[in-house]
């Protein structure tokens, strides 16, 4: 969505400055205000007013995600960082969207409703502080899915929004998991070993073949 200036809105619709200010005042038509508190308007403003409205409104969206209820300043930090970046580039966000939930974990309530906004084309740029933000692994498949459906993904590469911390948490959460699979692998091969069944069928009344001797 493109932000307008005072000035530029006024020159579109024919008015003065002065006159969107009373507008502004008089809630005819209301401005949006900066962190700075200075007004500004939208495409859509402009479209709505004119009697032209967008045939299909796309969103912009900052995601931000942290791994635990303890990093929720790095989250407040993530979302600063993007608002000044869009803010520079003179674009509006429609929404934001925060996750306190793992890199590895697919199940992030927020981050599943991005994907289903994307798949429904009702997405047009999604802002990150970085890509382990969105995903820890697989970043470029989902940025592939992204694209299929025409939406845009701006990775800011803030790197302090990345903790180390937090990645080192996930390896060792990895290396937990497979160390637990290989454990119950170990466990499964000695029931195997000691399953007289498995030996020749002494329990179930077949004679091992090669136990046989020959007659003849």
């Amino acid at each position: 969505m493109t932000m307008l200036k005072p000035k530029e809105m006024a020159e579109r619709l024919g008015v003065t400055v002065r006159t969107l200010q009373i507008w502004d005042s008089k809630g005819v038509l209301k401005a949006y205000r900066t962190p700075t508190n200075r007004r500004y308007y939208t495409e859509e403003q402009y479209l709505n007013y004119i009697g032209k409205s967008e045939l299909t409104k796309r969103k912009n969206v900052a995601y931000a995600r942290v791994s635990t209820n303890g990093q929720k300043d790095d989250l407040k930090n993530q979302i600063g960082f993007i608002r000044q970046y869009v803010n520079a580039k003179g674009v509006v966000l429609d929404e934001t969207m925060t996750d306190v939930g793992s890199g590895l974990n697919y199940n992030r309530k927020k981050w599943n409703k991005l994907l289903e906004e994307v798949m429904n084309n009702q997405i047009d740029t999604i802002y990150i502080a970085y890509k382990d933000r969105f995903i820890r692994f697989g970043y470029d498949w989902f940025e592939r899915l992204c694209k299929m459906h025409n939406t845009k993904i701006v990775v800011l590469n803030n790197v302090e929004t990345s903790p180390t911390q937090e990645m080192i948490d996930d390896m060792v959460s990895i290396v937990h998991v497979f160390s637990c699979r290989l454990s119950g692998l170990r466990k499964y091969k000695h029931k195997l070993e000691n399953d007289k069944s498995l030996k020749g069928g002494e329990n179930d009344g077949v004679k091992n073949p090669k136990s046989k001797t020959l007659s003849q």
